[in-house]
């Protein structure tokens, strides 16, 4: 019992952080023109 006062602060500061950088990526352009990049790798060079 003594380790979910371990376990459930580690799991919020991990969630705290994942939800961190997905944010980042997102206000930082990481997801636009996702289509782009896909066709980009058919087209010849």
């Amino acid at each position: 019992m003594d380790i979910l006062y371990l376990l459930i602060p580690l799991s919020t500061v991990l969630l705290l952080a994942i939800v961190g950088v997905f944010g980042w990526a997102v206000f930082h352009g990481q997801f636009d023109e996702l289509g782009r990049e896909g066709e980009r790798i058919l087209g010849e060079d």
